[in-house]
């Protein structure tokens, strides 16, 4: 389906849960207030949504959270995506803490790639951000998704006095690994407003005096905006998604689920068009005619906020970013 601005919108970010086995800083604070799992979405509501995107259009999806794997169920959710005619491909944002203990159920159950968060290489430093002692797991579980010959991209989020200078360090990963490392631009969402992220302009002026050689790559890896870069001799690739300087709103291609049942046409505004009154019967003023009715009344609301995507962000104008909730409750 085309939004009014003519973007075909063919990919949909599912966040099951608020919940996370981390801490990370930016994210997820320690004082935010949980939502009450009466109040999100469940495996059974998912799939409904997921029948209806796929009726317009949209094939491709990405299982986030939270942590998409403390929720018990996620591979048996991801399983029954992939069995639904039409979708194309389903992949998961995680930081990685649970990965090994599922990784080969999740392979079985089809999942299509797997994004791991990772914003420092040092033990310490991991701790201070995540609030958890957890970074060899991660490590090993990165390995072991290698490994299985399963698409793995990192997702690393710069911080000017926090890990700026371990830029270099992550990048390297990507020269003996078969891999994505990708540098995210901090987002103005929630705590995020209050770090000082890390410019990717910055950041690839960096990469180029250090390799002189980096070239661009230009097949597609992937649903996101990333601009991936290649140095000769690499296994693997450097991605940039510069959220702030470098605006790719004119190819944006997807819309966002929240656990609470919550379609966002963008990140950067508060808007949105609430799936809950329609699966659980309390729609104002309508009365679906069994299900049939109620996918129907579904199809119709994700179609409402694809044509409410806005022409483009404001991340770069933080007094006219309208979202309030933190990260963690909309699933990045």
């Amino acid at each position: 389906m085309k939004d009014r601005y003519n973007r075909t919108i063919d990919y949909m970010r599912i966040s099951i849960t608020d919940r996370c086995n981390l801490r990370c800083t930016y994210c997820m604070p320690q004082e935010i207030t949980l939502t009450s799992m009466e109040n999100i979405l469940t495996y059974e509501e998912i799939l409904r949504i997921c029948n209806a995107a796929v009726e317009l259009g949209i094939t491709r999806f990405k299982v986030t959270g939270g942590e998409p794997l403390v929720r018990k169920g996620c591979v048996t959710l991801i399983r029954e995506m992939k069995r639904i005619p039409g979708i194309e491909q389903v992949t998961m944002t995680t930081n990685g803490v649970l990965l090994g203990q599922y990784l080969e159920e999740l392979i079985s159950a089809g999942i299509d790639g797997i994004n791991i968060s990772l914003d420092t290489l040092d033990a310490d430093r991991y701790e201070r951000i995540t609030g958890k002692n957890e970074l060899s797991a991660v490590m090993e579980n990165i390995g072991r998704a290698i490994n299985s010959g399963i698409r793995v991209k990192l997702n690393a989020v710069l911080q000017n006095g926090v890990n700026e200078d371990e830029w270099e360090h992550i990048a390297l990963l990507a020269r003996t690994n078969r891999l994505d490392v990708r540098f995210i631009e901090m987002m103005p969402i929630g705590f995020g407003k209050n770090c000082r992220g890390v410019s990717g302009r910055e950041l690839f002026e960096k990469m180029k005096t250090r390799w002189p050689d980096l070239e661009t790559v230009e097949d597609i890896h992937g649903n996101g905006p990333a601009v991936y870069y290649h140095v000769p001799g690499w296994k693997g690739s450097i991605g940039l998604i510069n959220a702030i300087h470098g605006k790719f709103c004119a190819s944006c291609n997807r819309i966002r689920l929240t656990s609470r049942g919550m379609l966002k046409p963008c990140l950067c505004y508060g808007d949105t068009v609430d799936l809950m009154p329609i699966l659980r019967g309390a729609a104002a003023g309508s009365k679906p005619d069994g299900n049939a009715g109620t996918d129907d009344m579904i199809r119709r609301a994700i179609a409402e906020a694809i044509m409410e995507k806005p022409a483009q962000h404001c991340f770069e104008q933080k007094e006219y970013v309208t979202e309030e909730s933190q990260m963690v409750s909309i699933g990045g």
